[in-house]
């Protein structure tokens, strides 16, 4: 006899019973009644956020037919000014203080793989990183923190793959190229802008490690690299408070502009305690396919230099190559050099093929 799945009007309409605020923007069933669902809140309900959030899937999991329940935050509404108050501001008004620390994280090294800017190329060397690690005999975790453009789907071969749940309700994330992969936008349809303010995106960046299977315990990940979003902001400075994290590998290009931004993410790293493995020159030079000319688009040997002036170590070079880029695109990532993925292993100190 076929399982009796929930349906998706009951699970809307009791979730606008059971809550004073917030609005269902998406839900999925999977075959096994497992239900994720995304609801919209108003960023000014701070502190209140989290308890909407247990609420809403305390609410699920009382419907018939769902055996276990995820609930995402976000906020996309334009936030309506407080009134003015004499009072002092509250020292934590999003609530964020009320996430205890997560030191169980089934990994036994946690990097962040950051930028100081976009369109370096960043998301493309880390899957190509998780590849080489995994090349190296590692057992290699991939989180795609980058909230507001998650592209590891697609570069790790895994568009338009659901991840299902486990009865206790935790995520069971993909797997790809012998890597164990999760990323937001699994749960997020391609045309959706994530257009989230920054307590949503801090949320939403601790659920991604909380509430997923990633090892485990008695058998936890050698590794979990972290895809960042470029800059500087909310998601980093969460990282850097909330998951014990190990070390940065900072990507930048050759060029100027992008050194300038790369070196302000080297010293936020510092102010908050997580040490720099190191630097990544992307793009640093181009042979041409028809007459071999190699050429330096943008400029060539940039971070080497910036990492000698800021006293981090230097990681390698990756040059501007179609095959890594039809890789990305075909998800399937071109494993960086072994020399690279030696480098880090022997900076966190890590064995390694």
């Amino acid at each position: 006899m076929a399982k009796s799945l929930p349906d998706k009007e009951k699970i809307i309409d009791a979730l606008a019973g059971a809550m004073d605020a917030g609005t269902v923007s998406g839900v999925q069933i999977d075959a096994d009644g497992a239900v994720s669902v995304i609801i919209e809140v108003d960023p000014s309900l701070g502190p209140q956020i989290e308890d909407i959030r247990q609420q809403a899937e305390k609410t699920l999991s009382l419907i018939k037919g769902v055996t276990s329940a995820t609930v995402i935050m976000t906020a996309e509404r334009e936030a309506q000014p407080a009134p003015a108050s004499p009072k002092a501001p509250a020292k934590d008004p999003h609530g964020i203080s009320k996430i205890p620390r997560l030191d169980n994280i089934p990994a036994r090294k946690i990097v962040a793989v950051a930028s100081g800017k976009g369109g370096v190329g960043k998301s493309t060397v880390t899957a190509s990183l998780a590849v080489a690690l995994s090349q190296q005999g590692l057992k290699v975790g991939l989180l795609d923190a980058d909230i507001y453009g998650p592209s590891q789907p697609r570069m790790m071969g895994l568009h338009g793959q659901k991840p299902s749940q486990t009865k206790e309700g935790k995520i069971i994330p993909l797997h790809a190229h012998g890597v164990t992969v999760m990323s937001i936008g699994f749960m997020t349809a391609d045309d959706a802008p994530l257009i989230w303010r920054g307590p949503m995106v801090q949320t939403a960046l601790i659920q991604l490690f909380r509430d997923v299977e990633w090892a485990p315990q008695d058998a936890p990940l050698d590794i979990l690299l972290v895809d960042m979003p470029p800059g500087t902001g909310d998601a980093q400075l969460t990282l850097a408070q909330k998951i014990p994290v190990d070390g940065a590998i900072i990507v930048s290009t050759p060029q100027d502009i992008a050194l300038l931004d790369a070196r302000k993410g080297i010293e936020m790293f510092a102010k908050v305690g997580v040490p720099v493995l190191g630097i990544i020159e992307n793009m640093s030079t181009h042979i041409c396919s028809n007459c071999g000319h190699e050429e330096h688009i943008f400029g060539h040997g940039g971070a080497r230099k910036e990492a000698e002036n800021l006293g981090v170590p230097f990681l390698g070079e990756i040059p501007l190559d179609i095959v890594v880029r039809e890789g990305g695109d075909a998800g399937e990532p071109a494993a960086l050099p072994a020399d690279i993925a030696q480098k880090i292993c022997q900076s966190l100190d890590m064995p390694a093929a």
